[in-house]
């Protein structure tokens, strides 16, 4: 698969590159460049080939990982991009730690917090075992404060620590619904300073969604006794999500059980939270490095048009499983726990990018019946050609250590890795690849990102642009208009058919949203990052049919977002200079 050359780096892939990536001197000025960055970490994982084979051609193997990156076609996680072949050498972007009903055990996960965020990982956390406020505390006569108080001390522990001086941590919190805490945690960033190194997911259960349908009561569970505190109405709570999640876009939800369904090692125990984005569902200490394939790269030309490259698919998805797999064995870790079991299960989550950007090019509207059976047809192509991978490299390398204790002992497949699918949002992978983010639609025609808090990216749709000249419509007046409305929905002197194929995430009704995460989720071993986006007009009860349409579709858990519901988003439409 060696190839010469690389693929052109866009002037806003380049200003990320220089702002987080790319090596810096001892003055911090940028003394690499992104082919150096690509060569850089392409030597470092493939030195791992001399653990299984003292005579592989590492060379043959670094050139391959190498132009697999500089060509844009597929890159590993953020942090396997900053620290291979540095100091730091902590290549995993997805952390959960265990906080268990004590001081000891609380403080200990915010010192490993720390160290995992100066390291450049995000972390999840569940609270669920943590003793409800005003609980008593016998060894000191006093009372509990509560899984909300505790997560601000973690929330203030983030605040302080840059993450390898490269950007700021971020996790997951996330609290059971029968926690007897459940409506502070509901409630609490309904203030819009609370937690703000805080994503929040309620974590339900099939019980209390079966509660809700029929409009029954649950009940909130003590952590530690096991006793029923009090009873609530499920349906009551629910709603208290969909305002919160309606008012805030938080909190998410996670689908516990759907979740443990899917864990390949449950006698190692349960899922009770993931990373920060929700796509990566991990037992206590366990750590995941993901890595996504550019799908807009993936495609030939076909007797009726452009079509999906099947081969080049599977052949970058063969190299890109074998580069996750030496990913686990360069890493330096930053806990022995998190070593230990990471090693144990060698999970990976292989996913995808550029999604809408190949369904244009392939002529298929996002929000259509076609759009989610090729979905579906491609991701089961994908976790195929991902297994087939990990057994070929289980035959070079043996199985994953906690194999036998896994749900695929004794007879299913030998897989080299406990999981080898989870779609990332891709959020500055994508920028650097220049394609759309993750499985998401278009944001909008013409967008404005704000990336690392303040690098502020515009865009025009290069592909828009594209289709505009082959259209005979492109000119100054055409991108004014554009630049103002983000959507052209409305735009009459755009043809129709364009019209219809470049819809933006708030063109597409959320049912379609939902209908996409699902077709991505069934066959997904891990979950799938996607946010359901609602107009700033819409309603609570819009919100509500969305969570329930995720539940009765299968989806692991789900986000949604309405706009302007927050003072600061990370994209906008409006007011793209261009002009």
């Amino acid at each position: 698969m060696k190839r010469s050359g690389s693929a052109s780096i866009t002037p806003n892939a380049l200003a990320v590159l220089r702002r987080r990536y790319l090596r810096k001197d001892a003055s911090g000025r940028v003394c690499e460049t992104p082919a150096r960055m690509f060569r850089r970490v392409a030597d470092n994982l493939a030195e791992a080939e001399k653990r299984y084979d003292p005579r592989a051609d590492v060379q043959k193997t670094s050139d391959d990982f190498y132009a697999l990156m500089a060509g844009l076609e597929f890159l590993p996680n953020s942090p396997t991009l900053m620290n291979a072949g540095r100091e730091l050498q902590q290549l995993s972007a997805c952390f959960v730690l265990p906080v268990e009903d004590s001081l000891r055990s609380i403080f200990d996960a915010v010192k490993q917090t720390a160290l995992i965020h100066q390291s450049g990982g995000g972390t999840g956390f569940s609270f669920s075992r943590l003793r409800p406020k005003d609980d008593p505390v016998l060894s000191t006569n006093g009372i509990a404060s509560g899984p909300v108080s505790f997560m601000k001390v973690f929330n203030t522990a983030t605040e302080v620590i840059k993450q390898g001086g490269t950007r700021r941590g971020a996790n997951m919190g996330v609290l059971r619904v029968d926690h007897p805490d459940i409506l502070e945690f509901i409630a609490v960033k309904q203030a819009p300073h609370e937690l703000t190194n805080f994503n929040l997911s309620v974590g339900v259960t099939d019980r209390f969604m079966e509660a809700v349908l029929r409009r029954e009561p649950y009940d909130l569970i003590h952590p530690n006794s096991r006793r029923r505190v009090r009873r609530l109405s499920a349906a009551s709570v629910f709603d208290r999500i969909v305002r919160a999640a309606w008012a805030t876009g938080e909190p998410g939800i996670l689908f516990l059980d759907r979740i443990n369904r899917d864990n390949t090692t449950p006698s190692l125990g349960m899922i009770e939270t993931t990373n920060p984005c929700g796509e990566q569902p991990l037992l206590p200490f366990e750590s995941c490095n993901l890595g996504s394939i550019n799908l807009a790269k993936m495609v030939r030309p076909g007797p009726s048009g452009p079509m999906l490259d099947e081969e080049k698919l599977g052949r970058t998805i063969r190299l890109a499983v074998r580069l996750l797999d030496n990913v686990i064995d360069q890493n330096r870790y930053p806990l022995p726990e998190i070593e230990a079991i990471t090693r144990g299960n060698r999970k990976i989550g292989l996913g995808v990018m550029g999604f809408a950007d190949l369904l244009i090019l392939l002529g298929i509207p996002y929000d259509s019946d076609p759009a989610i059976a090729f979905a579906e047809r491609l991701m089961a192509f994908i976790r195929e050609e991902t297994r087939r991978a990990s057994v070929l490299l289980a035959g070079e390398r043996g199985v994953f250590p906690n194999f036998p204790q896994s749900i695929h002992a004794p007879r299913g497949p030998r897989l080299r890795n406990a999981t080898t699918t989870t779609i990332a949002p891709t959020g500055t992978l994508a920028i650097i690849a220049g394609c759309s983010s993750g499985i998401e639609p278009l944001y909008g025609i013409a967008t404005t990102r704000t990336a690392m808090e303040d690098l502020k990216l515009a865009e025009v749709h290069p592909l828009f642009i594209q289709a505009a000249r082959a259209a005979g419509i492109y000119n100054k007046d055409l991108l004014a208009r554009i630049a103002r409305r983000g959507s052209i929905q409305r735009d009459m002197k755009i043809p129709k058919d364009l019209r219809r194929l470049f819809v933006t995430a708030h063109d597409i009704a959320p049912e379609y949203h939902v209908r996409m995460q699902a077709a991505f989720q069934k066959f997904t071993d891990n979950a799938v990052s996607k946010t359901v986006n609602f107009p700033e007009t819409s309603t609570p009860d819009q919100v509500r049919r969305a969570f329930l349409l995720a539940y009765r579709s299968g989806c692991k858990g789900v986000t949604i977002y309405r706009s302007g519901s927050r003072d600061r988003q990370v994209l906008t439409c409006a007011n793209v200079h261009y002009c």
